[in-house]
């Protein structure tokens, strides 16, 4: 999934990422507007995780995702 088709599907995404990372505001949701670097760094930051384990979970996140969504 690359960040075009993220952001297109960001409304359907964005209450996965909130089950997902309930410490990320609805806030920290509307300024990353499907962008995995953006939150990558919020959930580091609320998390207190490093960098590269934030984009870890983040990417093991969107492979969810499209795991998901190519069933569906």
């Amino acid at each position: 999934m690359n960040e075009d088709t993220l952001k297109g599907q960001w409304k359907q995404l964005s209450g996965k990422v909130k089950e997902k990372w309930g410490k990320l505001t609805d806030d920290d949701l509307k300024v990353a507007e499907g962008s995995s670097e953006y939150l990558a760094g919020k959930v580091q930051e609320r998390y207190g995780v490093a960098k590269d384990e934030a984009e870890r979970q983040v990417k093991e996140f969107r492979k969810e995702f499209e795991q998901h969504d190519r069933k569906h």
